[in-house]
């Protein structure tokens, strides 16, 4: 979004460069592209022909480095740099945002006395300002704490040109990155892995427990149903011996009597009582 937002910004200056044939001309295009609102992008303009014809002009040719420093530089690149054109307000506080991007990239928080000294300020309310002023730009996302006196980054807009020479680096960055993601990658599938030969392993126990479980069950079941169906009478008979032999003289209890009653009818029972007392 802020990048197509800045490129459109370009844009009619990248027209406007080609009808700038003279030296003179292409400089007053710096002047006008670097301080026009919302150009934070300078690579295209910076590559054209007439700008890069400005290298060849001993007059006009610290335009041509002010505009790399625009692209790619600093605010402290731009002090350090002599004979350079002077900066109006909206130049200076423009390079002082890009400047304010490139050092937020680095980091995510950022103290008010650096910023001071990396962009030229003289107190901590300039510092304020100038970070409210890329905050509502759309240049960064930051929150101001003023009692530690530093400013926390979320996020930076990509709105900086990348400094010739320096495209080799970023793709040894970018595939260092690249490698240690497929190692994350790479461990990440083997933690999956152990994790559902784990769950397999769980499963099949609890199988095997289960099955354990209904054989149990089914033997108790059987053993129950073999006991059950034993025939009464032959208990019943085999209790009598047992008392028989146990008291040779004849009596029994009551509990004995009640067992012969389900053996013999009443009748019975009451002849073998009138024998007894006879």
């Amino acid at each position: 979004m802020e990048q197509t937002k800045a490129l459109n910004a370009l844009e009619p200056f990248l027209a406007l460069s080609k009808s700038a044939t003279s030296p003179r001309a292409a400089a007053d295009l710096v002047t006008r592209a670097t301080s026009a609102p919302n150009t934070f992008l300078f690579t295209e303009l910076l590559q054209t022909p007439q700008i890069q014809a400005l290298a060849a002009s001993q007059e006009f040719t610290a335009y041509l480095t002010l505009l790399q420093i625009f692209s790619y530089g600093s605010y402290g690149t731009y002090h350090a740099t002599a004979d350079l054109p002077t900066l109006n307000d909206t130049q200076t506080l423009k390079l002082r945002q890009l400047s304010l991007l490139s050092l937020a990239s680095d980091r995510s928080s950022l103290s008010y006395d650096a910023l001071q000294k990396a962009l030229g300020l003289s107190s901590p309310r300039e510092v304020e300002d100038l970070v409210i002023t890329a905050i509502y730009a759309g240049l960064l996302h930051a929150t101001l704490d003023p009692a530690r006196q530093a400013v926390s980054v979320t996020s930076v807009a990509p709105l900086r040109d990348l400094a010739p020479g320096t495209i080799p680096d970023v793709i040894g960055a970018l595939q260092n990155w690249a490698g240690r993601c497929q190692s994350t990658l790479g461990d990440l599938e083997e933690q999956i892995k152990n994790i559902r030969d784990a769950a397999t392993v769980r499963e099949r126990e609890k199988r095997a427990s289960a099955k354990k479980l209904q054989a149990l069950v089914e033997s108790v079941t059987e053993d129950k149903n073999m006991l059950s169906g034993y025939p009464r009478d032959n208990l019943t008979r085999r209790g009598i011996s047992k008392r028989s032999m146990a008291d040779p003289t004849g009596t029994e209890s009551n509990a004995e009597l009640m067992d012969i009653d389900d053996l013999y009818p009443a009748d019975d029972v009451a002849k073998r009582a009138s024998k007894r007392k006879l």
